[in-house]
């Protein structure tokens, strides 16, 4: 297994989970375009500062975009003047106090995301295909040898 601690992208993020509560988790990410982290409380606000984030870089561009029916030409969106003022080596410091994951988003097509996402604490990179997937794998490294009586069930129709 080689080394996959690394950045890599423009809009790569050092995601820092600090725990896990009933809305998923806590913590923040960190970016190369601020000295500061973004907090979230859940897994949904993580996701939303997220896209706000490649919004703002227009990185990866968003493969469907809000259509403009006037004359004035849309453009892009993104932040032209962004400059990194963190170093790669320095968002790798960054550590949550119960997993860190570097998340690389390399495209943003049919409504969702896809890219390469690392488990920092293990080393271990996987591809996700969607939002979905890449919770799903942040949720098995979260819960990992935690009892499954005490990890937070996803409602059913049987309840």
């Amino acid at each position: 297994m080689g080394n996959d601690l690394y950045i890599g992208a423009p809009n790569g993020i050092m995601l820092c989970v600090d725990g896990v509560n009933s809305r998923g988790c806590q913590g923040c990410f960190w970016h190369a375009y601020s000295e500061e982290p973004t907090r979230f409380e859940s897994f949904g606000e993580m996701l939303f500062q997220m896209e706000r984030f490649f919004d703002r870089l227009d990185f990866p561009r968003r493969g469907n975009s809000v259509r403009n029916f006037t004359d004035i030409p849309a453009g892009r969106a993104g932040d032209r003047e962004a400059q990194k003022i963190m170093t790669d080596q320095k968002l790798l410091e960054h550590r949550g106090d119960q997993e860190t994951f570097i998340v690389r988003v390399q495209h943003r097509q049919n409504n969702t995301w896809q890219g390469r996402i690392t488990w920092a604490e293990k080393n271990k990179t996987l591809t996700f295909r969607s939002i979905w997937e890449m919770i799903h794998l942040m949720e098995n490294a979260l819960y990992e040898g935690i009892p499954s009586d005490q990890i937070p069930k996803i409602r059913t129709w049987e309840e």
